[in-house]
C-alpha cells in the first residue's frame, strides 16, 4: 500500500508543479511577449487568468459549505 500511496503522491505533485508553471508563465511572463509571438496560441486569453481562479473558489467554498451543512445535519440526527 506504501508504494500506491507515493505514487499518487508523485502524481498530485507533479500535476500541481505542471499546473503552477503553466500558471505562471501565462499570467507573470506572456504579458511581456510580443502579440503576434507563436507562443500566444498555447494559451487561453489573459482574462481568463482572474476567471478560471475565481470560480475554483467559488466552486470550493460551495462545495465545503454544502459539506458543513451535510455534516452539522448529520451529527445533529445522531445526538437525537
Amino acid at each position: 500500500m506504501e508504494l500506491a500511496d507515493r505514487a499518487v503522491g508523485l502524481i498530485l505533485t507533479l500535476t500541481s508543479l505542471s499546473i503552477f508553471t503553466y500558471y505562471t508563465f501565462w499570467v507573470i511572463i506572456l504579458p511581456l511577449v510580443d502579440s503576434d509571438h507563436f507562443v500566444h496560441k498555447y494559451f487561453l486569453p489573459q482574462e481568463y487568468a482572474i476567471l478560471i481562479p475565481v470560480y475554483a473558489a467559488v466552486a470550493l467554498i460551495c462545495f465545503l459549505s454544502v459539506f458543513i451543512g451535510y455534516v452539522m445535519l448529520k451529527s445533529k440526527k445522531k445526538k437525537a
